[in-house]
């Protein structure tokens, strides 16, 4: 490891701010929103086995479900219960008592219950009623859960379109009624980082005890730097999902946005960062929701080389196109090789597989290399193999004609 830049794992932009968030933490909502993506629905040992893997990456709390949705997803959530992991379990809940009631069989630690709060929510999905009459039910909703002994999060849907005073009203309603967290949710991410975070600082300002989550879509691609703008306004948990699936565009992605946090902004979030690319490949296996080759963080392709001047760099210093080391994460960076390989790529190449070269042999392979991938084949190592090969082959009878 002696390539490493003044010992570290990272290189890191110089202007970036260092953040002093302290007792922050990350609870993910795959088994429940991230189900929501349309067409994705997990079996119980599928949900079992993310759950366990969301449990050893280190998470603090698992939404495991909406128990009241159907009999078989309140024995999932209750299964998840009582597996006996570490973080907490979680239900979703709507404000009304049954939902409370079904996920308290369920054996859960606590329950996010949500009511819509923004004037376009009030009037077409609750048919004109009253902030006031929303309130009511919210606090009810609260204050029903507490007596069960239960973590309570509330929710106000749509509350980036909500004005800030009844976003105040409706959250310190909630706090007085025991509300442990209450949450921003950005319901149908039109929300910019400026707005969030000033949103989150105003509600932390009028808040004495709950703290704040934020709840991020990204219908504009901004899901995961609302997400930091929000703690940077004073939140204190962000709702994710892995690989970013949910409704729409998705949801917070939470392998960015635990990557952005720990690499770019320097905070310890405590986690065990190389289960993160194996869960990101079961939810994209269970969830048939396929990643984009050059998905940030565990794209196939995210630390893979094919350009000259990238590998010869590279391979004297990973940092100087990497922001930060493949093994953190527990996976390998690949060298391709394409039309802009150069000798060094082949030779690095040619050394990984044991191969012996001279100066005249590895000329003639990069042009083999150049020529191949130009006419539209793929250089696999088996390829690449073949090739050497060739080459082999033409000069030995090139020695044994002279």
């Amino acid at each position: 490891m002696d390539f490493l830049f003044e010992n570290s794992w990272k290189a890191i932009c110089p202007y970036n701010p260092k953040l002093d968030l302290k007792d922050i933490y990350i609870y993910d909502t795959t088994l429940r929103d991230g189900e929501q993506t349309p067409g994705v629905c997990f079996t119980k040992e599928q949900k079992l086995e993310i759950a366990r893997k969301l449990d050893e990456l280190g998470l603090k709390q698992i939404e495991a479900g909406f128990p009241i949705v159907s009999e078989r997803e309140a024995d999932i959530v209750k299964t998840i219960a009582n597996e006996g992991l570490n973080a907490d379990i979680l239900a979703l809940c709507r404000a009304l008592k049954k939902d409370i009631d079904k996920a308290i069989e369920c054996d859960v630690d606590g329950i996010i219950t949500f009511i819509a709060t923004s004037p376009l929510h009030l009037k077409y999905k609750f048919n004109n009623k009253s902030l006031d009459e929303i309130l009511e039910m919210g606090v009810s909703a609260v204050e029903y859960a507490k007596e069960h002994g239960l973590f309570v999060a509330f929710s106000a849907e749509d509350a980036t379109r909500t004005p800030i005073e009844d976003l105040i009203k409706v959250h310190k309603a909630a706090e007085e009624a025991g509300a442990d967290r209450v949450h921003i949710a950005d319901t149908t991410g039109c929300a910019t980082p400026q707005s969030m975070e000033f949103i989150c600082r105003t509600l932390k300002e009028n808040l004495k005890k709950s703290h704040i989550g934020v709840h991020c879509h990204n219908d504009f691609g901004f899901a995961v730097i609302n997400s930091i703008y929000g703690l940077i306004g004073g939140a204190k948990a962000v709702s994710t999902t892995v690989n970013g699936i949910g409704e729409r565009a998705g949801n917070a992605s939470l392998e960015e946005l635990i990557m952005a946090l720990t690499v770019l902004y320097d905070v310890d979030l405590e986690l065990n960062l190389e289960v993160l690319p194996e869960l990101c490949r079961m939810v994209e296996k269970y969830s048939g929701i396929k990643m984009p080759k050059n998905k940030p963080i565990v794209g196939e392709l995210v630390f893979a080389h094919e350009s000259g001047i990238h590998v010869d760099a590279v391979i004297e210093n990973p940092l100087t196109y990497e922001p930060f080391l493949p093994e953190k994460i527990g996976v390998k960076r690949n060298i391709l090789l394409g039309k802009h390989s150069g000798c060094r790529a082949v030779a690095y190449k040619l050394k990984l597989m044991g191969i012996d070269y001279d100066k005249e042999m590895l000329c003639e392979i990069v042009k083999k290399v150049k020529e191949i991938r130009e006419e539209g084949k793929f250089i696999t190592d088996e390829i690449f193999r073949n090739i050497v090969e060739e080459v082999l082959k033409n000069k030995k009878n090139s020695a044994q004609g002279e």
